[in-house]
């Protein structure tokens, strides 16, 4: 995730989980933004302070309708041609470059395959594919039908509205613990002594329209309840359905209360027909309705909370005004229930009032038969993992469950958006329309009025997300690591959430790092943080999965149907892969061949201690500490031969025999030849691999009086005491591992060893709870990178990069060689101190967190609620590693 898009902050604390840009791209200055950043932020996230029930202002949504025609008229303009004679002098090469950048690479899309089609297709129909969200439901198609879950909580005396993932709502827990990643989930969300559980269920009967049923069951209780009959102990629930395309619902019974089945509401739609949606409950409730027109999904918290404020105002009731406009599309209703409490809501596709399967459909799906189906599931996930990872001699009994409840957030996190990317602008230059009798052109031009950025193609997106709070939505170098598990639970899932990023390849062969995508997506991102830019790159760390796939059909691993599918997809993918590869080769090559350089660091600061290296996903990880073309990346270099072997090892198996073939097999020995890394990378005396550059250690951050107008100011700003040189850069951390993480290093050599000392010695890498990303001999060790910037990939332990050395270790540990039993001794205990850590953090704070403190116990920390790659942990108890040694 680090290191996507444009700019996103990511940590709750001053320094987010960095979003970098290259420094050609035209940005504002970092300590210019930084002072709006934190309310941007604020706004972005959805954050909502309390509901004033004495102070009500009614604020004006915002429709996007104006913003998305311009969005559209762009890519059409761009794509109907007739515009090229139309642009002169220098700006002509620029219109082409910027144009290629938003243009689909001329090649057959994955999506397209016939696998993803059909009843594949329609059994991902539905799903909780909105993540950003406590909870929340939608179908994979661009203009849903969406419902979702919102509550009242009390905090200090004080109501909030729950309904976006936030951690500043302090929930004590909240987290599937069940998610099988097509039809059943199970959730548990504690709030400040309530606590909630949601299960989904969703089925295709007799009578169900496209994509089938599905069903939301509500548990609540808390410890309110045995408080007097009042309003005061009431909880309020909200449940709502909207449609994304503006058609009109249809309000349903306005009974109160009922023990039987409600019909809330009804309506059509394009893709599954007539539907409805029913309420059932056993138990007293009192329920009050709002409809609302409007287009602007992303705001449907400030609906409920200004509904509600007002009418509470007006009528000293906490409930919605029981009141709809004309044509509504999003209907709200409030559910004020006693504790403890059980609610069922229904919703039946392709269904009419007088259907006579209506009655039965609503049975199977309420009550005692809902209860047997989701137990029924229940059993069936923990059937399914125990078969597919067999832990259960390797782990105890605490450590299952959490195990569990990895695999499940990861799959409960997957989310599906449509939209458009922002891709920027070459510095200096805004994009405007002209109109003429007989075209509109675009035309780039130097002037200060217009867009600085051009619309990428509208495009879906089915993905996991690393977090659903900080993070929801698709980072290209996370994903990867995520499809590391997926696919070994669910290949066609996997596949599919492959072949759509794959499908995201413009003409150039680039891959948009952070997808943005919809407006609820956008909805929680700072806006001067969404541009992506073209020449910036990330880990295609999607080869991982990939050639996983590829391998095991060569190991015969896959069903003779999965096999086959396999297959198909590797085939249609192998032309994207190859853009993808030559994107790298010749935008981020060195000035040698087969070296390689994350290209896009700022040579020109004056305020950072190390300039970032934002596009590698290592952010503030040190590298040659003056930039420039002379840089070589001992962990691209291992990316880059990740990819040519997995492209070449699809071609064996493709059986083909071309230019092309050869050509990555000539790049795959090269990139594979020891002498050479060695040559590059490697320092003899310690035996470390490391990074090549322009590079002084005598740098330091230092306080300088800065005359500013008529006004002196202290500012932060690095100083240089000793001029830089070529040479190796001499900090050991996980870049420096990278050879060894790819298997590169035969397993005789002598620099084995010493790559089993540097990771053995807890003065340098080793902790008790996961290997430091930086020894704690580096002059940058735990060093802030700016006055706002503390250390990020400077000490901390990650869960990514310590499942790849521990996948290196587990290899050493079976190839015959003298350290063999050394490699062994080393993967059993940096496993145990894996394992302990994270199942000790999660029973401790009720959560998966981005990264560890090594220097606080192994601490949780950064981004709480983070369950993306941290789901490796599933991997880590299962002993299932990637199959890039072999």
């Amino acid at each position: 995730m680090t290191g996507g898009g444009g700019g996103s902050t990511r940590r709750p604390s001053a320094a987010a989980r960095s979003r970098g840009r290259p420094s050609d791209a035209s940005e504002p200055e970092p300590d210019a933004r930084r002072a709006a950043a934190a309310a941007a932020r604020r706004r972005g996230r959805g954050d909502h302070g309390p509901l004033r029930i004495m102070d009500v202002r009614r604020r004006t949504l915002a429709f996007l309708g104006i913003a998305s025609f311009a969005l559209m008229l762009v890519a059409f303009v761009a794509y109907t041609g007739g515009w090229w004679e139309e642009v002169e002098g220098e700006g002509a090469a620029t219109l082409r470059r910027v144009m290629r950048s938003v243009t689909p690479l001329p090649a057959p899309r994955m999506m397209d395959l016939p696998q993803f089609q059909g009843d594949h297709k329609e059994s991902l129909y539905w799903g909780t594919y909105r993540p950003n969200v406590y909870l929340g439901i939608r179908s994979r198609s661009p203009l849903s039908l969406i419902a979702g879950l919102m509550w009242i909580g009390l905090k200090n005396g004080q109501y909030f509205l729950r309904h976006v993932c936030q951690d500043s709502d302090e929930l004590s827990t909240y987290g599937w613990t069940v998610h099988n990643g097509r039809d059943y989930g199970h959730q548990v969300l504690v709030d400040h002594g309530l606590f909630l559980t949601t299960s989904f269920l969703k089925e295709k009967g007799e009578g169900s329209g496209y994509g089938g049923d599905w069903a939301v069951r509500l548990n609540a209780n808390s410890e309110r309840s045995s408080l007097s009959d009042s309003q005061g102990s009431s909880t309020h629930l909200f449940f709502y359905v909207a449609d994304e395309s503006g058609k009109s619902i249809t309000m349903g019974s306005h009974v109160s209360s009922s023990r039987g089945p409600v019909l809330l509401a009804s309506g059509s739609h394009d893709e599954i027909g007539d539907w409805e949606l029913y309420l059932r409950s056993e138990d007293n409730l009192e329920i009050h309705r709002a409809g609302f027109k409007s287009m602007s999904m992303h705001n449907l918290s400030d609906l409920v909370q200004q509904a509600v404020a007002t009418n509470a105002m007006q009528t000293g009731n906490l409930n919605l005004p029981d009141t709809t406009e004309d044509s509504s599309n999003i209907m709200i209703y409030q559910i004020s229930i006693k504790t403890p409490a059980q609610i069922d809501i229904v919703f039946l596709s392709g269904s009419a009032s007088k259907n006579p399967t209506v009655e039965e459909r609503i049975s199977k799906l309420t009550g005692p038969m809902l209860s047997a189906r989701l137990e029924s599931k229940q059993k069936e996930f923990e059937e399914r993992y125990d078969q597919i990872f067999n832990v259960n001699n390797k782990i105890d009994s605490k450590e299952l469950s959490v195990g569990r409840a990895a695999l499940s957030n990861l799959l409960g996190g997957v989310g599906y958006f449509y939209g458009q990317s922002k891709i920027a602008l070459p510095k200096g230059f805004t994009v405007s329309f002209r109109a003429s009798a007989d075209i509109n052109s675009i035309w780039l031009s130097q002037q200060k009025n217009g867009d600085k950025y051009i619309p990428y193609w509208p495009a879906a997106l089915y993905t996991a997300v690393p977090s659903r709070s900080f993070f929801p939505r698709g980072f290209l170098w996370d994903e990867g690591f995520h499809q590391l598990v997926i696919w070994r639970w669910d290949v066609h899932i996997s596949m599919d959430i492959i072949g759509h990023w794959l499908d995201l390849l413009n003409s150039d062969g680039w891959i948009p790092r952070e997808q943005i995508l919809g407006a609820e997506a956008l909805s929680k991102v700072p806006e001067e943080f969404v541009l992506q830019y073209p020449s910036s790159g990330n880990p295609p760390t999607l080869f991982l999965a990939i050639r996983d796939l590829a391998s095991g059909i060569h190991a015969q691993q896959f069903s003779d149907d999965e096999a086959e599918k396999i297959s198909a997809f590797l085939e249609r993918a192998y032309i994207r892969l190859n853009s993808w590869f030559q994107w790298f080769n010749s935008t981020q090559s060195g000035k040698y061949e087969g070296t390689f350089y994350w290209h896009g660091r700022d040579n020109m600061t004056t305020k950072e201690l190390n300039p970032k290296t934002l596009t590698s996903g290592l952010d503030d990880y040190p590298r040659a500490s003056h930039p420039n073309d002379d840089e070589r990346h001992v962990d691209l270099r291992c990316w880059m031969l990740l990819a040519t072997n997995c492209i070449r090892s699809i071609a064996e198996f493709l059986k083909m025999d071309s230019a092309l073939e050869k050509d990555y097999y000539k790049m795959s020995n090269q990139l594979s030849d020891f002498g050479t890394l060695n040559k590059w990378h490697l320092d003899d005396k310690i035996g470390a691999y490391f990074d090549y550059g322009n590079h002084t250690e005598k740098v330091r951050l230092r306080w300088y009086d800065v005359q500013d107008r008529d006004t002196m100011r202290r500012e932060l700003l690095r100083e240089t005491l000793q001029p830089p040189q070529l040479q190796l850069v001499p900090h050991v951390g996980y870049v420096s591992l990278f050879p060894f993480m790819m298997g590169a290093i035969p397993p005789e050599s002598w620099v084995l060893e010493k790559q089993l000392d540097l990771i053995s010695n807890t003065s340098i890498l080793w902790t008790d709870y996961g290997l430091r990303s930086l020894s704690r001999t580096s002059s940058i060790y735990m060093k802030r990178n700016t006055e706002h910037d503390p250390p990020y990939w400077r000490g901390a332990i990650w869960i990514n990069m310590n499942y790849m050395i521990l996948s290196a270790l587990h290899h050493y540990s079976h190839e015959d060689g003298s350290y063999k039993g050394r490699a062994g001794e080393l993967y059993d205990k940096l496993r145990s101190n894996l394992i302990r850590n994270i199942v000790k953090n999660y029973h401790e704070t009720g959560f998966f967190w981005e990264n560890f403190d090594q220097k606080n116990k192994g601490k949780g920390k950064g981004a709480r609620s983070f369950t993306g790659w941290s789901s490796l942990l599933v991997l880590i108890m299962a002993e299932s590693y990637p199959t890039l040694h072999r």
